[in-house]
């Protein structure tokens, strides 16, 4: 079975933005390549993509206005992140819509976030670009991840309406 997940992917205009941070070469620093930065609104791992597809037609999901920044912050014990607020309903609503597929929902608040960069040992001091980016979600994305790594979006997309 392939890996799933379901993920907003930001507009060109903030991708533009996004990739013209700076992007230092730091020992231990891997920075994400400008076609992986997307938001995960749900990861349901293994698990059939005709269930998925099933399940994301039938929800009905929320529009909504994401915004990004803004400064990179440090999640978990690896990952550079750059803050993402105005999800959470919609967030909530995938995970509704797919809660009885693929592996169990977290049991914490989603959190919404774009990761620039994973990182071994301390993160990159002083690292504190400032970036404020907004933009209107219209929909959101199944994404496969392929054996190579690569992500494959999964059609159909699914709108959001407001």
């Amino acid at each position: 079975m392939p890996r799933l997940f379901v993920a907003v992917w930001p507009p060109e205009d903030a991708l533009r933005e996004l990739v013209a941070m700076p992007r230092p070469e730091i020992d231990g620093l891997r920075w994400t390549a400008p076609e992986r930065l997307h938001i995960t609104m749900r990861f349901l791992g293994q698990c059939s993509e005709t269930e998925a597809k099933t399940a994301l037609a039938a929800a009905d999901l929320p529009a909504a206005q994401a915004t990004l920044g803004p400064r990179p912050e440090r999640l978990g014990r690896g990952v550079l992140m750059l803050p993402v607020q105005g999800l959470d309903n919609l967030a909530a609503a995938v995970t509704e819509a797919t809660k009885h597929i693929g592996q169990p929902p977290p049991d914490h608040p989603f959190t919404g976030h774009l990761t620039v960069a994973r990182f071994k040992g301390s993160p990159p001091s002083g690292y504190r670009p400032a970036l404020e980016a907004s933009f209107a979600v219209h929909e959101i994305a199944l994404v496969r991840t392929e054996p190579s790594g690569s992500y494959t979006n999964i059609n159909p997309i699914k709108s959001c309406t407001g």
